[in-house]
């Protein structure tokens, strides 16, 4: 065994076995088809990587000029929504682009890319049942932002929240209530949207009138006082209409009037309507409480005048009756002294 060991690690075997390996790198440093096919691949691999690029830039100038035609004609708030579908859609084909890219790459490398594509394929499903709620919120998000469901500044309503967008994200979407409370909601449960800031809305009053009130003149009043209302509420689109009585009782009855306002301005609208009815209502009722009290005035100024009147003419009656008195007391004596002179 000894003998062997020596036999095997002489002087001369060694040297063979350097000789030998100094051959195989010499060969392999001047393989010509071996250095053929590395440079082969390597252009292949940089032709791959430039095809690459070509790809995700001109996907990404196709996808930039969709979005501008899509805004031409929005409005800013629309145009950040597109923006940012673009730079997702963008993102996904790069991703795609390079993972196809390294795909190819290691096949020049010829590594076995069936075990590697199922083992990428068992850790994506993992990953998908993992984070269900995940992915469908950021499936929801796209959506909604793609479909232009709601921008940012609109008045929503998704089922028991309501309040001003605030924020539009792939994954969650906020909400400022009109009494301050911000709701953060997940996309993946907005199933359904009501939108007040889409159309214009409808603004709606019923004015109670005392049943002693005349339906002509009210309704005249009424129609002087939502003159130019347009002019000062610029959320009243259109001279309100004033449909006439709505509902009625022994004690009242109801005007109902209706009016074109801006979107999500309907409270500002019948605000401004019934500001206007009301004003022209106390000056209805301060001139009709001048008119009484100008009544009331000429009527005691014609009592007391006619009570003057009846003063001098009893007086007149009087100094009358006292003067015929008179004169019948002289016509009298006169009688009288007449006939002693007989």
């Amino acid at each position: 065994m000894n003998r062997w060991i020596l036999e095997a690690t002489t002087p001369g075997d060694a040297v063979k076995d350097a000789l030998r390996f100094k051959d195989k790198v010499w060969n392999w440093f001047t393989d010509a088809d071996m250095w053929a096919n590395v440079l082969f691949s390597g252009l292949r691999i940089l032709i791959i990587f430039l095809l690459t690029r070509v790809i995700i830039k001109i996907v990404s100038n196709i996808i930039d000029r969709s979005l501008e035609r899509k805004t031409g004609g929005r409005i800013l708030s629309n145009t950040r929504r597109f923006t940012t579908v673009g730079e997702l859609m963008k993102n996904v084909v790069t991703v795609i682009c390079n993972f196809v890219m390294i795909m190819l790459v290691l096949s020049e490398f010829h590594f076995d890319l069936a075990p590697l594509l199922a083992g990428a394929g068992v850790l994506g499903l993992a990953v998908g049942f993992g984070a269900q709620s995940l992915v469908k919120d950021v499936i929801t998000g796209f959506f909604i932002i793609l479909e232009d469901q709601f921008a940012v500044g609109d008045v929503i309503q998704t089922g028991t929240y309501k309040g001003t967008v605030e924020l539009i994200g792939l994954r969650t979407t906020r909400l400022l209530s009109a009494t301050g409370e911000v709701f953060i909601i997940p996309n993946g449960l907005i199933t359904n949207v009501t939108n007040y800031s889409l159309s214009n809305a409808l603004a709606v009053v019923d004015v109670p009138v005392k049943m002693e009130r005349s339906l002509e003149a009210t309704l005249g009043l009424i129609g002087e006082a939502l003159k130019g209302i347009e002019q000062r509420n610029f959320n009243v689109l259109a001279y309100p209409n004033v449909l006439g009585i709505q509902s009625m009782s022994t004690s009242e009855y109801v005007i109902r009037i209706a009016a074109s306002c801006a979107p999500n301005a309907r409270d500002a609208a019948e605000r401004q309507i019934q500001n206007d009815i009301k004003q022209a209502l106390e000056k209805q009722s301060m001139l009709e409480l001048a008119q009484a009290e100008e009544e009331a005035r000429k009527k005691a100024e014609a009592e007391a005048k006619a009570e003057i009147d009846l003063a001098k003419t009893e007086h007149a009656l009087e100094v009358t009756g006292s003067a015929n008195t008179g004169s019948r007391r002289q016509i009298a004596a006169t009688q009288e002294g007449e006939e002693g002179e007989e």
